[in-house]
């Protein structure tokens, strides 16, 4: 997991020309164990950082114990312990913990919004909605909670929306136009288009898009949305999107839609609450 350029970034953000305190303190020579205690339970991911960190620092811990990404732990667990040199641990603790939280927080809240419509064929997706410079950690993290990626960036699927569809208003089926045209340009990759209401899915299944993205629609639009799919064009998906709550999350899964897209994983996720303890050796 080990990001060079990043940790060196974030490291020089929080040390700047040194760590005061910890070098007036603390005996350069010292060792000290440490520990990475959950004070909720949650989902683990991003461990590893710990290290990565540590070892930009210059030091290498002796890990002894680590859970796995996308292993759940319990209120009062050890996340890792760790035996490492203690300046080192300590310019590296809150950067680690800050990591930690908001990356468990994230698996945390996918694998709650999985879990809660796996009675359905939905897949839960994230998007692009994530913290600028965190995105493939977060999008990771995604994934150890059990739920799934949406497109990573703007060039590895086709997303048509609203203000793409206004160069098109002139023809006759501007989505169908917008679909072929997307196609001509880069066949290989998957055409998702965005509808705001029925007579709108219609138009796409005239070009059989690989999904049909519902923004916004009624539990009742979304159900009649699936149905024309799997009549028209069996191989189109149907994906929910706009306003998805935890809440609402199980009504629109049963409306057979096949993909739940839910910017809330990444930009609503509460940091999970983590803390660090050291002893001395």
């Amino acid at each position: 997991m080990l990001l060079t350029s990043e940790l060196e970034t974030w490291l020089n953000e929080d040390l700047g020309q040194g760590d005061l305190t910890t070098e007036a303190l603390i005996d350069p020579t010292q060792s000290v164990k440490a520990f990475i205690l959950a004070k909720e339970s949650g989902v683990c991911f991003g461990l590893d950082l710990c290290r990565d960190i540590l070892k930009k620092l210059g030091s290498t811990p002796d890990i002894s114990h680590q859970l796995k990404d996308g292993q759940p732990f319990e209120k009062g667990q050890k996340l890792i312990e760790l035996e490492v040199n203690y300046a080192a641990m300590l310019k590296a603790e809150r950067l680690s913990l800050n990591l930690l939280q908001r990356l468990c927080g994230i698996a945390t809240t996918a694998n709650r919004y999985q879990t809660a419509v796996a009675h359905t064929r939905a897949k839960v997706l994230d998007t692009r909605k994530t913290t600028p410079g965190l995105r493939r950690l977060e999008k990771a993290a995604v994934l150890a909670g059990g739920a799934h990626n949406h497109r990573f960036g703007l060039y590895d699927q086709f997303l048509i929306k609203e203000n793409h569809l206004a160069a098109f208003r002139t023809e006759a089926n501007p989505f169908a136009s917008a679909i072929n045209k997307a196609r001509a340009h880069a066949s290989h990759k998957p055409v998702i288009i965005e509808v705001e209401d029925l007579h709108e899915v219609e138009l796409c299944l005239e070009a059989r898009p690989e999904v049909i993205l519902l923004d916004n629609m009624s539990l009742e639009a979304m159900t009649q949305a699936v149905a024309l799919c799997e009549r028209l064009s069996p191989e189109s998906e149907c994906e929910a999107s706009g306003g998805i709550t935890l809440e609402r999350l199980i009504d629109v899964a049963e409306t057979g839609v096949h993909r739940i897209s839910v910017g809330a994983l990444t930009h609503s996720a509460p940091n999970l609450d983590l803390s660090m303890l050291m002893e001395v050796i």
